[in-house]
């Protein structure tokens, strides 16, 4: 059985991910290609976080990880997300509380950044701008599979 995978053309899982694609670039979202999506999804969520934020920051927002990108009801037939465009699905709020991708810009020291895609049996009944947290909630109990990719980051 082949399982739901998420690449990028832009580096390799584990390795860092071009300056281009960060604050210290042009800061345009990363390119991602999805691969053996489930024949019974019904729809796509994609979540960029970073962990690794100063515990400052994570004790001064009440936050576990910064969240840079949150689309959910991403069509299941989707099978990239092309450099500098949103996929086509509802943006969720970032924890700079846009919607859209956040450029990585890590203050401190090399940070990883998870990408995760998620395949649902079902469309997420939420708002334009929702939370992850509420996003989380609503999509816990129909996640078919998932899928990760994580690359790493420091600002020269």
């Amino acid at each position: 059985m082949k399982h739901l995978r998420i690449t990028s053309p832009a580096f390799k899982g584990g390795e860092d991910i071009p300056a281009k694609y960060t604050c210290s670039g042009e800061g345009k979202n990363l390119p991602l290609k999805f691969k053996n999506t489930p024949s019974n999804t019904k729809s796509l969520v994609l979540i960029m976080d970073d962990p690794d934020i100063p515990q400052t920051v994570k004790e001064l927002m009440g936050i576990p990880v910064f969240d840079h990108w949150v689309v959910f009801n991403i069509n299941p037939k989707e099978e990239e997300v092309k450099e500098g465009f949103e996929p086509e699905g509802i943006l969720g709020e970032n924890t700079a509380g846009s919607l859209g991708y956040i450029a990585p810009c890590p203050p401190d020291r090399r940070h990883r950044y998870f990408i995760r895609l998620y395949a649902l049996d079902s469309r997420l009944e939420l708002a334009e701008g929702a939370k992850r947290r509420d996003l989380e909630r609503e999509m816990t109990s129909h996640i078919i599979e998932e899928a990760e990719l994580m690359g790493l980051y420091e600002r020269k």
